[in-house]
């Protein structure tokens, strides 16, 4: 009897899902949850491998904690002619360190050692594309149709309306998007690619809806250059925040950065799409909606009828601030403390 050939070796299109799902249940060890998504593919050119990569639909229990695993033991599997060579070397970087699979090259040798692959340029050739594919497999599964919900109907016979049904990619990135994050601050080659994943809740957002940074730059207002977000430790920090009020009432909104690691985020990243991040708690937020020239007489009268008002409100607090100025973001508030353009927010400080 001939033994059956070896997963990734066969036509992807003869594969079932059954057969993908009990062989990720192999790899994961995790008989109780399933793939959420795969890629099956072979990579020609230069370096000739073929790879099997899923995409677990539960966070494995050592990142439970938001900390990222320092090595992916037993969750990659290297095989040299489909002998295996290696499941402790790390095929691909921290942050998708929960990708679980098989990468079977002939262009290594049988007697290659933990040593020679890490300098080894096919290994870094398979590094860099593995990533990239692995990036291409979240992508197509955030594109995916949710799936179509049953209508119910009441004793009457009439349909019972319901909450709509969250995207099964949603679901999926509440639990992995430190991972998604830490690529975009970490991997500047594929960072485009990493922004269009992230999904944020917004002050246009109902309770656990997220929308794309693509979905925000497409309702931006016609005047409008920058990202604006605000950040917080929750949504209802956030909301309550005085700084929220003028953005309401001008209908501009606002994502909210609620992530511990956002505050990273923006700093390294700093725009989406040629559109820059601009917290609404730093001094500098200009309205492209108000005549410029207006608006600086505007603000020259008002300088000058209060600076009495503000030369004594600078005295009286001395070097606990920068400076005392007058403000249209206001709104309702007497007052507010806001960050200098190039300071932390009060959330990293």
């Amino acid at each position: 009897m001939n033994p059956e050939p070896a997963l990734w070796t066969r036509d992807k299109d003869g594969i079932s899902d059954e057969e993908h799902q009990a062989f990720y249940h192999v790899l994961s060890k995790q008989e109780q949850s399933n793939a959420t998504s795969w890629i099956h593919f072979n990579a020609e050119g230069n370096i000739n491998f073929k790879s099997l990569l899923y995409l677990p639909s539960e966070l494995p229990q050592e990142m439970a904690t938001g900390q990222l695993p320092t090595s992916n033991k037993g969750g990659l599997k290297l095989y040299v002619r489909k002998v295996l060579i290696s499941d402790e070397f790390d095929l691909l970087p921290n942050w998708l360190m929960m990708i679980k699979g098989v990468v079977d090259s002939d262009d290594l040798p049988l007697n290659v050692n933990r040593e020679t692959l890490q300098e080894s340029k096919i290994i870094k050739v398979i590094y860099k594309k593995m990533v990239r594919k692995v990036i291409e497999m979240i992508r197509k599964f955030s594109e995916e149709e949710a799936p179509a919900k049953e209508v119910e109907l009441d004793e009457e016979g009439n349909i019972v309306e319901e909450e709509e049904a969250e995207h099964p990619y949603t679901a999926w990135y509440k639990k992995f998007h430190t991972m998604l994050k830490v690529g975009a601050i970490e991997d500047e080659s594929n960072r485009a690619k990493l922004m269009k994943l992230l999904r944020f809740q917004t002050s246009k957002t109902k309770e656990g809806e997220m929308i794309s940074l693509k979905e925000y730059v497409e309702n931006m207002k016609e005047w409008q250059k920058d990202i604006f977000f605000i950040s917080g430790m929750s949504r209802e920090e956030v909301e309550s925040s005085q700084f929220l009020e003028k953005f309401a009432e001008k209908d501009v909104e606002v994502v909210f950065c609620t992530d511990p690691i956002d505050e990273y985020l923006v700093q390294n990243v700093r725009d989406f799409d040629g559109k820059k991040f601009s917290a609404i708690t730093k001094d500098g937020i200009k309205f492209g909606d108000e005549d410029e020239d207006l608006e600086k007489r505007r603000d020259k009268a008002y300088s000058a009828k209060y600076k009495p008002l503000t030369k004594w409100l600078k005295s009286l607090y001395g070097n606990g601030i920068m400076r005392v100025a007058i403000s249209k973001r206001l709104g309702s508030a007497p007052a507010i403390v806001s960050t200098g353009e190039w300071g932390h927010t009060g959330k990293k400080v």
